[in-house]
């Protein structure tokens, strides 16, 4: 009795299955892309105006701050040099696109002469 429930339970099985639509292909998860700057300001006035000019930049492009000043404590290593920010982006590509854009490169220079700064773009884990 045993053996002829479990022929008819495979049986339903399968013919449940033969009308269910295939699994749809998973989607391919792509890893963030984040934007890691350290910046010493050496000029406040005229940073402010590149700070301004870059956050709806930011934005538009799909970008987003996680981190943008705050406290920050070195605990090994070389301490940060002033102001830490972390951009997070869609993708790496995403991330770079954005500082390779002409929209960015119209204000970068608002930055990189108004601080002392290093700038990096690192890739996230696949989710």
């Amino acid at each position: 009795m045993k053996t002829h429930l479990a022929a008819l339970a495979a049986s339903l099985w399968l013919v449940g299955c033969a009308g269910a639509p295939a699994p749809a292909p998973e989607a391919v998860a792509v890893p963030k892309g984040y934007v890691i700057v350290e910046i010493q300001v050496t000029n406040p006035e005229a940073y402010e105006g590149y700070k301004a000019a870059v956050a709806p930049m930011v934005a538009a492009a799909g970008g987003r701050y996680l981190v943008r000043g705050g406290k920050a404590e070195g605990r090994e290593g070389t301490p940060p040099a002033g102001r830490i920010v972390v951009l997070e982006y869609p993708s790496y590509d995403a991330a770079k696109a954005f500082l390779e854009s002409p929209e960015y490169a119209a204000i970068v220079q608002l930055r990189t002469d108004n601080t002392v700064s290093r700038l990096m773009i690192v890739e996230g884990v696949v989710p």
